[in-house]
């Protein structure tokens, strides 16, 4: 049994490390999507529509893990939701997501994809308080618009639920995300608050965003300060 004994004990002692690596990736995380937003928005013609991002209810912003490996059916996206505050000012704190599957037309060995999504209304939101679905069969979804001053035309941006782009080897476009499925990361939300909070719990909560959150919401914040503006 001494074995068994000397393994519970290494266990035991490495925990507290483990708890701090997975922080310190969520952190890193959390820095990585400023930086992907702040890159795509300031990308001369190519940013998101100043007037869709100004009618989001919620941002979803997914960037690339670098050891993540694309399979049919594998994981291949950690990220962060960001929902409008109740008076429309601002955003409220993030919550972590898992982005699986999808029709992304990925192929082993593409190393860098990240993801945008917009959620334009009510329904939209919705859907982000269960506790998982699919873009395309709980969710209308449409290939977003590139260009800062691009507008919604046609009458699946005007009523989609969910607007959609994605920027790999730097270039940077709408893509269709059907098939794609998003659920609550209950580690990571644990990571940034200490609670296995659900993704409800935190954009319901007006929970305090954590530190490392900050620059993500001041570059949001920086683009779409007021919604309808």
């Amino acid at each position: 049994m001494r074995w068994l004994t000397i393994t519970l004990t290494m266990a035991l002692a490495s925990a507290p490390i483990t708890a701090k690596d997975e922080k310190s990736k969520t952190d890193e995380r959390l820095d990585d999507a400023a930086s992907l937003f702040s890159e795509v928005m300031t990308t001369p013609d190519k940013a998101i529509p100043q007037d869709l991002l100004n009618k989001s209810q919620c941002i979803i912003l997914v960037p690339s893990l670098k050891q993540a490996a694309f399979v049919v059916g594998a994981k291949y996206g950690r990220g962060f939701v960001m929902c409008r505050t109740a008076a429309g000012q601002g955003w409220g704190p993030p919550a972590a997501v898992r982005v699986e599957g999808g029709s992304f037309g990925l192929q082993i060995g593409v190393a860098a994809t990240d993801v945008i999504l917009l959620v334009m209304n009510e329904r939209g939101m919705k859907r982000l308080e269960t506790s998982k679905f699919t873009i395309g069969v709980q969710a209308t979804a449409a290939a977003g618009p590139i260009g800062r001053n691009a507008t919604a035309q046609t009458d699946a941006l005007m009523t989609a639920e969910i607007l959609s782009w994605s920027r790999s080897r730097g270039i940077f476009a709408g893509v269709s995300l059907d098939g794609a499925t998003l659920r609550n990361d209950i580690d990571e939300n644990q990571a940034m608050y200490g609670q296995r909070w659900t993704l409800k719990q935190i954009l319901g909560s007006g929970a305090k965003p954590p530190a490392a959150a900050g620059r993500v919401m001041e570059e949001l914040n920086k683009y779409s300060s007021r919604k309808g503006g």
